[in-house]
């Protein structure tokens, strides 16, 4: 099964999730706590990560992820509700990481 460790806000959470999971899929049924998201379908950036290891193992980004992040995606950045868990994975969820506007520390933290 793959280890998912997620840094956010000085916290560091580490699990093992089952291969082919979705991490806002299980955040939605507490099975990986802390992770922020939002509407679940790749539309309010609420969950955008940076990947930081494991990004190679992802499925690649669909047409949501590069019309909501641009650029970004090269700088290794995705939103954890469109990507599929299959190895290790890495990834960071920063308060001030901005898409169009919105801020991390003005959304709902979940």
């Amino acid at each position: 099964m793959p280890f998912v460790r997620l840094f956010q806000d000085g916290q560091v959470i580490e699990q093992e999730v089952k291969e082919n999971s979705n991490l806002v899929v299980l955040a939605g049924t507490n099975q990986f706590p802390k992770l922020r998201y939002g509407c679940g379908i790749g539309k309010c950036t609420k969950c955008v990560s940076k990947i930081v290891k494991g990004g190679e193992a992802l499925n690649p980004p669909n047409w949501k992820e590069e019309k909501i992040l641009g650029h970004y995606l090269e700088e290794g950045y995705r939103l954890a509700c469109q990507v599929t868990v299959t190895e290790d994975l890495e990834l960071i969820q920063e308060k001030n990481f901005k898409v169009k506007g919105i801020q991390y520390s003005k959304m709902a933290n979940r």
